[in-house]
């Protein structure tokens, strides 16, 4: 069964394409701006480390409603809601005047991003089937590489700026494209193959979907696999700055390009090459959508050993663009990889689910990264960690089974859809 994507459909990855790179650039923002804001505020590592900490643990929490809800309310009108108040929060924070100020606007930051991304891509997997699936997803969360990269520039304009009206502009923008959304985004799903969707509105709750769930052996391993990833490469991403700055002596302005910007640049094109060898091999493989990641996490365990164990700054860039690239390739397979393991009406609910697992974790690993720095425990002994953790994802991965769904009723067509057997 071969599926062409229309026009419309090209035009929604288009559309939040721009909103999930405003969904990371506001996120990145403090991370790469650390020595301004620890100043301002008067924070410590430990301080600092728990905004990005909090942001995760709420963000990860909020999460599995979040998926539920736009399973059940309606994907687009969780998508604007979701924009309009993570840009206010951004605004907010230009404008805080202490810790607990910060902390406030980090929390509602990650109570209104979580409810972004899982609607957003389980949207973009029912426009987009069989042989465009990867790349769809692909080239939409490459606007969340597009925005970490921008975020890399937060030192620049925080040296030539200020680091608050940084803050103000970007929530501004943020606002204003939310109320551009709301005329131009299309107002209906066009269903393109109804033989393939034909139970998308049986009934269901959200007991029965989080029994259906955490009863799938290989949503499970994807689970557990998220757990390790966001342990590992989130207190990666949220530290590499500092690493570079305080451990390596590098200047403030380029910490932030040496560290999130080369690790989220890389992933942008790791992504972008992980969505075209995925819809390829998965055209005769269906497990292709967690191979493809699964080889990327195993090349990237000794690189990440590697940062921790040199000092010399262009081997370690070296490892960065490595690891990046690994996380590129979960990425752009992630959603597609579950939807060949979950039922067709708990997409959203499955990734909400993943955000849980991977966000908080990363965001335990990256308070206990700052709180091990003030006990003068380098970040590259973090970093190492991170490569076990990645090591054991990547084996995780190579576990996964897809196979179809095969509840009473069900078309051969929608089963296909579901496990992505024959693209």
């Amino acid at each position: 069964m071969t599926t062409k994507a229309s026009r419309t459909a090209w035009a929604i990855v288009g559309l939040l394409w721009a909103v999930a790179l405003l969904n990371y650039l506001d996120r990145q923002l403090v991370v790469t701006m650390p020595g301004h804001i620890k100043a301002d505020l008067h924070l410590g590592d430990e301080k600092f480390g728990l905004l990005s900490s909090v942001f995760l643990w709420v963000y990860g929490f909020c999460s599995p409603l979040a998926g539920y809800v736009a399973d059940r309310v309606g994907k687009k009108k969780v998508i604007l809601a979701s924009l309009v108040v993570w840009s206010v929060a951004t605004f907010a924070s230009g404008l805080v005047t202490s810790f607990w100020g910060m902390l406030a606007a980090r929390a509602t930051l990650g109570v209104s991003e979580a409810f972004y991304m899982p609607a957003a891509v389980a949207l973009i997997v029912e426009y987009h089937r069989g042989p465009t699936r990867s790349r769809a997803t692909g080239l939409h969360l490459s606007g969340v590489y597009a925005g970490s990269v921008l975020g890399g520039l937060g030192g620049f304009m925080a040296e030539a700026f200020g680091w608050r009206p940084v803050f103000l502009i970007i929530g501004g923008i943020g606002v204003a494209y939310a109320l551009l959304l709301t005329i131009i985004f299309p107002s209906r799903v066009e269903v393109e193959a109804s033989a393939a969707r034909e139970d998308v509105n049986a009934p269901s709750t959200g007991a029965s979907a989080f029994a259906s769930l955490l009863s799938t052996p290989g949503f499970l391993l994807l689970l557990a696999m998220n757990v390790l990833d966001g342990a590992a490469y989130w207190p990666v991403r949220n530290w590499l700055a500092e690493f570079f700055r305080s451990e390596l002596g590098v200047d403030p302005a380029w910490a932030g390009v040496y560290g999130p910007m080369t690790f989220n640049g890389a992933a942008f094109l790791g992504m972008l090459i992980a969505s075209n060898v995925s819809d390829w091999w998965a055209g005769w493989n269906v497990r292709a959508r967690a191979l493809v990641p699964a080889i990327g996490f195993i090349i990237a365990s000794p690189c990440l050993f590697l940062m921790g164990a040199v000092e010399y700054v262009p081997i370690i860039l070296g490892c960065i663009v490595v690891a990046g690239m690994s996380q590129g390739f979960l990425d752009a397979n992630l959603m597609p990889a579950t939807c060949t393991v979950v039922d067709f009406r708990f997409r959203a609910t499955a990734y909400g689910l993943l955000n849980f697992a991977g966000t908080t974790a990363g965001g335990v690993m990256t308070y206990v990264g700052g709180r091990l720095k003030e006990q003068h425990i380098p970040f590259s002994a973090t970093f190492q960690a991170a490569s076990g953790m990645i090591l054991v994802a990547g084996l995780l991965l190579l576990l996964v089974k897809p196979g179809l769904r095969s509840r009473p009723g069900r078309t051969r067509a929608a089963m296909l859809d579901e496990a992505v057997v024959h693209e």
